[in-house]
């Protein structure tokens, strides 16, 4: 699967499964958050492990640039925060970072 599908997706259901135990633990929600948000982690595990790449390691690390991102967005789309300008600074470095990592010619 590519990266460019695999990490905005792999994004979507980590934050959805950390949120939904969040909603559990920290803003009093029913215990039954948590059993979608175990299937939501269950399926990031399984989009993250879909990117082609010769180690894990590499692509967990590119990965985190798109985790930043999806996360700036989901705190500016679901809870109403809007992104201030050092959040929106600190996300472009990570995604320049990102594609750095995705990018950069290695020999096979």
């Amino acid at each position: 699967m590519r990266a460019a599908l695999a990490y905005p997706l792999a994004a979507l259901a980590e934050i959805a499964g950390c949120f939904a135990i969040w909603a559990w633990w920290r803003l009093g929600a029913s215990v039954l958050w948590v059993v979608p948000g175990i299937a939501s982690l269950a399926a990031f595990g399984w989009l993250l492990a879909q990117v082609e790449a010769v180690a894990a390691g590499r692509a967990f690390a590119a990965y985190g640039g798109i985790y930043i991102a999806a996360s700036v967005l989901w705190m500016w789309s679901a809870e109403g925060q809007r992104p201030d300008r050092w959040d929106v600074l600190g996300t472009a470095v990570c995604l320049v970072g990102a594609a750095i990592i995705l990018a950069a010619p290695r020999n096979a």
